[in-house]
């Protein structure tokens, strides 16, 4: 019997949460993948840990100080360059790189792995947000390799590539009609723009490397649904997508009351366990404003085919729904697991280590329009997504800022609202910016968002109220 090969791993970010439990599903899956790489940012003591669980061959830690707190197991080596992350996502034994780094830097090892023709599975929003226009085309172009070389015949159209149209018999009338797209990627002289000639690519079914999913692979709990929705599903019937939001712990409080709002209150989400950033951002719903965002980038439907709902239970992770009027939901605990480890499987599934979720258990599933008077932060951000790249880039930039001075005190709940669209409405005009240029224009967003001071009243590119202008 021919054994399959181990998927070989680079796991960026593997102390924060996402990392820890991807750690987690990697150890359960030992016999399908092999970990070559870690990297994390000042936690020695869970990076020796897991280098211990886990035999990479090589780790990064990026605080130096830590590293000196740092203790390996013989045969680790340690990369303390400055480009690790970079070098670990283009090594010859890597297959598969899990970014769960934050910040507008992960672009470098994304597109240093996609040209080198690895795999991508990516939570780090900024991919999407501030990078999509410089990484679909990479993603799309493996795609269009995979067909070019495998051929076409035979094949499903690919579920979540080029633009979606509206369907025959339109359910959103007054929207204008969307180009019919291609059932599969055509081949052109260079399918592949910018990819390594060989691409290096691990070996994927046909039917699924002509797919640019197959190559950048969302980790995020939503668009891990829509993925698994629209896979076997022809791009051209989808109608809509339907993100769900569980609205946070703030849902149905007053704006009186979201302005007296705490740091402990915002971090005590009533269904997920995440890290204090999302989990604020979930609180806000930017979370959801910036899954909008991605959405678009990443299925190429248009923002006007995205739609937002309240589902307090959290089991109804997205949907998609289709031109005859059917809807496909994908259902499971809110556990972070279940889409990581679809992310590393696909197109495989394996047992979880995740509770089962019985149907017969669950009680009733509610739904809820949002209320974007009170939760501004989802309409700024689907306007900085209509408006590019740039806009886009300055609105997770400052959120960031804006969600830290929060934590620290320094700036109240609506405030981070205000602030992102402050930074939107200053920063936002513009081409798309390069990867240099972004890191940049990254940079100096955060400069002015960490220094700007609240103190007249100014009108939001939302709408929102209260004191949103800066002094300049």
């Amino acid at each position: 019997m021919i054994e399959t090969p181990r998927t070989r791993v680079a796991l960026l970010g593997s102390t924060g949460s996402i990392g820890r439990q991807a750690v987690d599903v990697l150890l359960g899956l030992r016999e399908r993948f092999e970990v070559v790489a870690l990297a994390a940012g000042h936690d020695h003591a869970t990076l020796a840990a897991q280098a211990a669980q886990l035999s990479p061959r090589v780790v990064a830690l990026a605080d130096p100080a830590a590293r000196r707190s740092l203790a390996l197991p013989d045969g680790v080596d340690l990369d303390d360059s400055d480009d690790a992350l970079e070098r670990m996502a283009t090594r010859d034994d890597v297959d598969l790189v899990v970014v769960a780094t934050g910040g507008v830097v992960s672009l470098r090892p994304v597109l240093a792995a996609l040209r080198r023709g690895a795999v991508v599975a990516t939570a780090n929003k900024e991919t999407l947000v501030s990078g999509g226009h410089l990484v679909m085309p990479l993603a799309r172009g493996l795609a269009a390799r995979a067909a070019a070389e495998h051929g076409t015949a035979g094949l499903a159209p690919r579920p979540a590539a080029g633009p979606v149209p509206g369907p025959v018999d339109d359910p959103a009338p007054g929207r204008a009609p969307r180009p019919a797209a291609d059932p599969v990627p055509r081949p052109v002289d260079d399918p592949a723009p910018g990819l390594a000639p060989d691409g290096g690519v691990p070996p994927l079914p046909p039917d699924v490397a002509r797919s640019p999913l197959a190559w950048l692979r969302p980790i995020d709990s939503e668009h891990s649904a829509i993925w698994q929705c629209l896979v076997g599903e022809d791009a051209r019937s989808v109608a809509r997508i339907w993100l769900t939001a569980s609205g946070g712990p703030f849902r149905g409080w007053s704006a009186g009351d979201l302005a007296r709002v705490t740091p402990a209150m915002a971090l005590a989400h009533p269904t997920w366990h995440m890290g204090a950033k999302i989990t604020v951002d979930s609180a806000t719903l930017m979370n959801k404003g910036l899954e909008v965002i991605e959405a678009d980038r990443l299925y190429d439907v248009g923002l006007d085919r995205i739609a937002v709902v309240i589902h307090p239970q959290s089991v109804i992770h997205s949907a998609v729904e289709f031109a005859d009027g059917s809807v496909k939901a994908q259902l499971g605990h809110p556990d972070m697991r279940i889409p990581i480890q679809y992310a590393l499987t696909f197109p495989d599934r394996r047992p979880s280590p995740a509770p089962e979720l019985r149907l017969d258990a669950l009680g009733a599933l509610t739904f809820e329009p949002p209320d974007e008077d009170r939760f501004p932060a989802l309409g700024i951000a689907r306007e900085a997504g209509a408006a590019g790249a740039r806009a886009s880039a300055a609105l997770i930039a400052a959120d960031e800022v804006a969600v830290a001075r929060f934590l620290a005190g320094t700036l109240d709940f609506p405030g981070i609202a205000r602030l992102a669209a402050a930074a939107v409405e200053r920063f936002g005009d513009g081409p798309d910016p390069d990867l240099d240029g972004l890191i940049a224009f990254d940079a100096d967003v955060r400069a002015w968002c960490a220094a700007a001071p609240w103190r007249t009243p100014s009108r939001s590119i939302a709408g929102s109220s209260g004191e949103t202008e800066a002094a300049s």
